[in-house]
């Protein structure tokens, strides 16, 4: 399950050394980290990273296959997780150390910053590839995070991104060594640290308001 640590003015919650999917109990322990986070005071700033083959590989098909029942109430759950972290009034940085995939793509697009692995690893929204539509939400934030040409090839192909092609086509920032990854977005995020506050909360929700409120299941504000 997912952890949450303080380094000075940097959060760092490591998502855990697994598949690192969406279950309920994982969706529910992100959320309390980000509370924490989001509560807390003075400078301050959020890494998330996992250690293992994956960062995340998104959604928990077998938990929802088990429980059709509670298909919207789940997927309602993984819309607020990933509108939370794209408006937490702190600066994120995602430190993509392994495979990264489906709504765990959808989760690093969430943070405002993105460091991966140059060597191995894959960036992919492979829903195309499984017969699983966008839901609009997940369409909304994709749009908001990526050029709209890497957003196209990315969603309809369902290409696999190397870390260097990542960087390339702009979906992370950084494409680094597989052991700098984590200290790399920690960098990133500690430069950040004087930002957080209500200030970058207003920043955010009015920068990605239309995105924000496909996710909430709300029609976008006019202002």
């Amino acid at each position: 399950m997912p952890t949450l640590d303080r380094h000075d003015d940097v959060f760092v919650l490591d998502l855990g050394d697994g598949e690192n999917r969406f279950h309920p109990d994982w969706i529910a322990s992100v959320d309390a980290a980000l509370d924490e986070v989001a509560k807390a005071t003075g400078p301050r700033a959020l890494v998330t990273a996992a250690t293992g083959k994956f960062y995340s590989n998104g959604l928990d098909l077998e938990w929802l296959s088990a429980h059709t029942d509670r298909h919207d109430e789940y997927i309602d759950s993984v819309h607020a997780v990933l509108a939370r972290l794209l408006s937490l009034p702190v600066v994120t940085v995602a430190a993509l150390q392994g495979h990264t995939f489906a709504a765990g793509a959808m989760f690093s697009l969430a943070h405002d910053f993105r460091v991966t692995r140059s060597d191995r690893g894959f960036w992919c929204l492979p829903e195309a590839d499984i017969d699983m539509p966008f839901s609009p939400g997940m369409s909304a934030l994709i749009q908001s995070r990526l050029a709209p040409r890497t957003a196209h090839e990315a969603m309809i192909t369902a290409r696999r991104y190397g870390g260097s092609d990542a960087e390339s086509a702009g979906i992370v920032d950084r494409a680094v060594a597989e052991d700098a990854v984590r200290s790399t977005a920690v960098e990133i995020a500690g430069a950040q640290v004087s930002k957080a506050g209500a200030t970058l909360g207003t920043i955010k929700a009015r920068l990605y308001g239309p995105a924000l409120a496909s996710l909430h299941g709300t029609a976008a504000p006019r202002d």
